[in-house]
């Protein structure tokens, strides 16, 4: 594989795949779980994710010229790591359905009522399904263009949001709701930031392996931080009663924002926009890492084949869900689920694989 993505390529990679859909819902879902405690409940999620990514940069420089899908057979044995990359696969696609849909949900509910959902749906899968079909060297691009696109004016509106601030809101910090309900919070917030798993497929392209750490800590934590500021942001202004009433609370967060001398007068035209964006980001990861994953595990040259017959799957998945109450339920949880997958696959992978000194042949510097 071409060594072609820079440092700066893999974090924009690893914000654009994780900063995406679950940005809407994040401050209801961590504020029903921990009440004023719900920054509390995203940052044990984030750091919960820094520590799983940490753990596949090592085992992805310990094999840095192979993805999960190959180094997983030699670790654990060709068929049982056949079986855990189908599973993966199956999984990302669930996801990538279940993202379209909610995207789906929230385009008719915002700006386009008297279009179906299922259109809206099949439109951004087939657009990422387009997408997929073009090399890493592209998705790095394609990513790194969209960069400060999203990253931009999520800060500014989260920062302009606080003047309508309540710091009472967010006491006390610690939360009245049981350890056991923020726990199950913290899960909730990582399964959201699931798509950086895309760096399993992003390393063995890396120009400089050895900055792959520093690149996953910086993307992930811009990310983690775009999730905590919205959730302080969202709770300081609704408080922890009210936000529980909004299915999207920054949605509202970004109608109450006001730019400074009233330039305009709602912002939230604008982070529809910049949503769009970062939903498009985040699935096209999670489908790339499906299409491509099922390339190397068919042991075919090219992913392409896959782009269309895969979104078939999807759209078919995604219209499942009778409505947005139960869509919510099943992303709750098959999020969590995920985690398996995400953090401890790859975790019991690097376990064995120190165990019986299994490496790559070479360590690229």
């Amino acid at each position: 594989m071409e060594r072609s993505i820079t440092m700066l390529e893999l974090v924009a990679i690893l914000f654009g795949s994780t900063a995406g859909v679950g940005v809407l819902a994040a401050p209801r879902l961590a504020v029903e779980a921990g009440g004023t405690a719900g920054p509390l409940v995203s940052l044990i999620g984030v750091v919960l994710v820094l520590l799983a990514a940490a753990v596949v940069t090592m085992l992805g420089l310990r094999f840095p010229d192979e993805s999960i899908v190959t180094y997983a057979a030699r670790i654990i044995g060709k068929w049982p790591g056949r079986l855990m990359s189908l599973f993966m696969i199956v999984y990302f696609a669930v996801l990538t359905a279940l993202s379209a849909r909610e995207f789906g949900k929230v385009a008719v509910t915002a700006t386009l009522p008297k279009t179906p959902t299922d259109i809206t749906t099949l439109v951004m899968i087939v657009l990422v399904a387009v997408a997929a079909r073009n090399s890493l060297k592209t998705f790095s691009y394609i990513h790194l263009f969209y960069f400060p696109m999203i990253a931009a004016p999520i800060a500014l509106i989260a920062i302009l949001s606080l003047k309508n601030a309540n710091l009472l809101y967010l006491q006390p910090l610690g939360g009245t709701k049981p350890w056991t309900s923020m726990g199950n919070g913290s899960l909730v917030i990582a399964a959201l930031l699931q798509g950086g798993f895309v760096l399993t497929l992003a390393i063995p392209g890396l120009r400089r392996p050895s900055q792959a750490m520093k690149a996953t800590i910086i993307g992930l934590a811009l990310a983690g931080s775009v999730y905590l500021f919205t959730v302080v942001a969202a709770l300081a202004v609704f408080g922890p009663e009210e936000i529980q009433l909004i299915y999207w609370p920054t949605l509202e967060l970004a109608k109450t924002t006001l730019l400074p001398g009233e330039v305009l007068e709602r912002l939230d035209a604008i982070f529809i926009s910049v949503w769009v964006i970062a939903v498009f980001t985040s699935m096209y990861s999670t489908y790339y890492l499906t299409v491509e994953s099922l390339r190397q595990l068919t042991g075919l040259a090219d992913s392409r084949m896959w782009a269309f017959p895969i979104a078939a799957a999807v759209y078919f998945i995604a219209m499942l869900p009778p409505n947005i109450v139960e869509l919510y339920r099943i992303i709750t949880v098959v999020g969590k689920f995920g985690l398996i997958l995400t953090v401890g696959y790859p975790f019991v992978l690097w376990i064995v694989a120190m165990v019986r000194g299994v490496r790559g042949p070479e360590m690229t510097p």
